[in-house]
């Protein structure tokens, strides 16, 4: 495999600030050097997960991002000399919690295009989407690899200049990603030997004997587009950290598994018996070897994972018995996705025995027949967000929806 990494090569020689750590990853992809500095992109492996198939040119550690606050974009041409067209994109992602800027188009058989991502960009609210001083890495993607993919990627050019910004609202920085022991502050990732894993925060107060709060989180699915960044592992989950600010709880974010997939299932609900005992397993272990209280558990997702929360939640009468609370943000159980209707979801909801459920961005009237199913007993929260897109970013500022959300998990694990 040769290393994607020189494909910034333009980008360095215009003397950016970009680190010089260099960690290149092909999936669906295999690439190699142009005379020019470029790439060449052809069909590698196809994953049977799903139809994405990426090169990350670039990625940084996170603790050395790259910082290209003071300019307006990057951009790329890239040349498609497939005999079919091609969906591709261009995308610069950020870190910590941030989620990634892009370009897409659908190329023809021998169309060029010029894919400009602007570091600026910013959700409908005015949200930024990343933190243009913190670039984490760097990709070219397509959907649907052929078999006689080939793809010509110039050298990637900054373009432009702009002021540095700041948020328009306070904003939590998800902690690094890292592996080993768990410790107080950190997020680890936990793997099994069947080649899952899930992510463990323990907060800065974590003490060894003590009881502490627990948020068990599931991700959205593989998703991308011009109006999601999603990559369907449990490391992009958020919601808990921000739900949190980080502190006093324990967050559990959780994968979704199949047994004849040796990764996490990025697309779907893998097999679901199977993800239901994976979470039983995690959840004790939590509560056995880092204090988690039983009697203190919420369930939360976005999009997949929030269909997940009746899905996967509920879906027997012993992981259901764990919920004190759940929260889901943008769909919810009988979405009508995959297997997830509502004739089952209200099934589903019967088995509920918490005291309250919050809706981040769910329509009241469309899941009626799941509120009806519920015990009368529980209390419903519905709140508008604001943002205007399919993504998780409102958890980590302090909007009003936000702090509702915050208010709500706090009332629920100090009550009876």
């Amino acid at each position: 495999m040769i290393l994607a990494s020189h494909l910034l090569a333009g980008v360095l020689a215009l003397g950016s600030p970009l680190i010089a750590h260099e960690v290149s990853e092909e999936r669906g992809l295999r690439s190699e050097a142009t005379e020019d500095g470029g790439l060449r992109l052809t069909a590698g492996e196809p994953d049977v997960n799903h139809d994405y198939a990426w090169v990350t040119t670039r990625e940084f550690a996170d603790d050395s991002p790259a910082d290209l606050s003071s300019f307006a974009g990057v951009a790329v041409t890239i040349e498609n000399r497939s005999p079919f067209p091609v969906r591709t994109m261009f995308w610069v992602c950020g870190t910590r919690g941030w989620s990634a800027v892009g370009d897409f188009k659908t190329l023809s058989a021998g169309e060029s295009g010029r894919f400009v991502v602007d570091l600026q960009e910013t959700f409908p609210d005015g949200t930024p989407k990343i933190d243009p001083g913190a670039v984490g890495r760097i990709q070219v993607m397509v959907r649907g690899a052929k078999p006689d993919l080939d793809l010509l990627v110039s050298p990637p050019e900054l373009a432009g200049s702009a002021e540095p910004k700041e948020g328009n609202r306070r904003r939590l920085l998800l902690p690094r990603l890292s592996e080993g022991k768990p410790e107080p502050g950190k997020r680890v990732r936990m793997p099994s030997p069947e080649g899952h894993y899930s992510v463990l925060y323990l907060p800065p107060s974590w003490k060894p004997g003590e009881a502490y709060p627990v948020i068990v989180e599931f991700p959205g699915n593989i998703f991308f587009n011009a109006k999601c960044y999603s990559t369907g592992r449990p490391e992009q989950c958020v919601i808990g950290y921000g739900m949190t600010e980080g502190k006093g709880s324990i967050i559990l974010s959780l994968p979704f598994v199949d047994s004849s997939i040796s990764e996490v299932v990025e697309s779907g609900f893998g097999d679901p018996d199977e993800t239901v005992a994976y979470a039983k397993a995690m959840i004790e272990k939590v509560i056995d070897e880092f204090g988690g209280d039983r009697e203190k558990m919420v369930l939360t997702g976005f999009s997949r994972g929030s269909i997940a929360c009746g899905f996967i939640g509920l879906r027997d009468d012993e992981i259901a018995a764990y919920w004190k609370g759940i929260h889901g943000c943008q769909h919810y159980d009988g979405s009508v996705w995959r297997e997830s209707t509502m004739e089952g979801a209200v099934e589903r909801a019967m088995r509920f025995r918490g005291q309250a459920i919050f809706q981040t961005d769910n329509s009241v009237e469309k899941y009626a027949p799941v509120v009806e199913a519920t015990a009368p007993s529980v209390e419903w929260t519905w709140v508008d967000s604001g943002l205007g897109f399919h993504s998780t970013a409102m958890f980590l500022d302090d909007r009003p929806s936000t702090v509702r959300l915050r208010e709500w998990y706090h009332s629920l694990i100090a009550g009876r």
